[in-house]
């Protein structure tokens, strides 16, 4: 697991501008996506993978855990799949370009629909009612890369929690254009994954500092719990 930091001037800046260190500490859990970004096999199966990430295996329990607490609270849970097909390839040109013929390929073949890559990994608890969107851009919420925010507006939802790997590429990515997108947006500090605790805490501190806030798996379940006691289901 990271070892956590938020670095001072992070703190002032979130203060400075907010007030409060939390914003969204009170949280209507009907309105709220828990959205698992890239826990799939291709990063975190070291024989399959295009970028192998062994953190992202140790943050499993705590988005199980999360999970549940959305499902519980009135939530959604998504699970988002890195995907690469033809039509990627085509549309999003540049950034395979940027890629060796080697590093190409692997992608290619460990990212396509089918393919064990593909799949998340065994160990997440995926139930019947969550929904699993495949994205093909870094964030899954730019456009051209998936239809997930038509997907929770159509359903109410205006907050997100994002978790996933990896924190500074495809988690920061697609927290960053949630908040563009006018969604509440919060980061999951112990439920993302990066390669280093360096690039984690740097992603977490600038999220921190502008675009949204950042919690820990425990405190957003004490959200959850208080939001659904404050806000009782419909008669």
């Amino acid at each position: 697991m990271h070892k956590l930091e938020m670095p001072q001037w992070a703190i002032n800046v979130a203060l400075d501008r907010r007030g409060k260190a939390h914003i969204y500490d009170n949280l209507d859990p009907r309105r709220t996506a828990l959205v698992v970004v890239d826990l799939q096999n291709g990063f975190m199966d070291e024989e399959v993978a295009i970028a192998y990430v062994p953190t992202a295996v140790e943050i499993v329990p705590n988005v199980n855990k999360l999970a549940a607490a959305v499902r519980r609270t009135g939530g959604k849970v998504v699970w988002i799949k890195m995907t690469f097909d033809a039509a990627t390839v085509d549309a999003w040109s540049e950034y395979f370009d940027m890629l060796t013929p080697a590093k190409r390929a692997r992608a290619l073949a460990n990212m396509a629909p089918g393919t064990r890559g593909h799949g998340l990994y065994p160990t997440l608890e995926v139930r019947p009612e969550d929904e699993i969107v495949d994205k093909h851009r870094f964030s899954a919420f730019v456009q051209g890369s998936s239809d997930l925010p038509e997907r929770l507006r159509a359903q109410g939802f205006d907050t997100v929690l994002i978790t996933g790997t990896v924190t500074n590429v495809c988690c920061e990515s697609s927290a960053r254009d949630a908040m563009m997108l006018n969604f509440k947006t919060i980061m999951v500090s112990d439920g993302n994954a990066a390669r280093t605790d360096a690039e984690h805490n740097a992603t977490l501190a600038s999220f921190y500092s502008v675009f949204g806030d950042v919690m820990d798996t425990d405190h957003l379940i004490r959200c959850l719990e208080a939001g659904a006691q404050q806000r009782p289901a419909a008669a």
